[in-house]
């Protein structure tokens, strides 16, 4: 399993993701952190905390950073890119609207699934995302509908934070988001890249 220095995310990349959370489409990326210590591998539960309200899967495409970036061109991101991975952004939808910042909803523990690494050559212009709740399609996603394409959002973060090898950027989940519940299991695939899919278990 991946375990990066830092998990970078963009959030509001896809216009009707924004539209269904309410939000208007951002001028600039919307950018934000997971903690590493959320990461979990595939099979591992995702765990629901007792008393946090909605908690959502939200699919994502995970890009594994291969040489270090500092204010960097969007075609050096590019040539920088090592690799892919499938990525699931669980919130807790209801602390993210009442505490302001997202420490606690996009951070606790198991609220980072990420698949296994697969590197090699990236058309980051030809990348599609699946997700699936129970083996029914939930999102469905090409990254041609982005907002920011993911070498922009890359010379982006790289012009105020150094990216080192090894860490993951998160690249914005689509519409169709929802909740999760006890005895769910939830997959996001990257396809042809990656996949990763969990149970859903309530906390003890």
């Amino acid at each position: 399993m991946i375990r990066p220095g830092k998990i970078v995310c963009v959030g509001r990349n896809y216009r009707e993701h924004a539209k269904e959370m309410g939000n208007d489409v951002p001028t600039t990326p919307f950018v934000f952190y997971k903690p590493t210590s959320s990461v979990i591998a595939g099979g591992e539960a995702i765990v629901l905390p007792a008393g946090v309200g909605r908690v959502d899967f939200e699919g994502d495409i995970g890009i594994v950073i291969g040489s270090r970036l500092t204010r960097a061109t969007p075609a050096e991101c590019a040539a920088a890119v090592r690799g892919l991975v499938a990525v699931n952004d669980v919130s807790a939808r209801d602390l993210q609207k009442s505490d302001g910042q997202w420490w606690r909803a996009k951070g606790y523990d198991t609220f980072c699934p990420i698949g296994l690494e697969k590197q090699g050559s990236v058309d980051l212009g030809a990348l599609q995302l699946v997700t699936r709740v129970n083996g029914t399609e939930r999102q469905r996603c090409h990254t041609r509908d982005m907002i920011f394409p993911v070498a922009d959002l890359l010379a982006f973060i790289s012009s105020a934070v150094t990216l080192e090898t090894g860490d993951v950027v998160l690249t914005g989940t689509p519409e169709g988001v929802g909740p999760l519940s006890a005895g769910d299991v939830v997959e996001v695939e990257v396809v042809g890249w990656s996949t990763v899919k969990n149970p859903v278990v309530a906390a003890a």
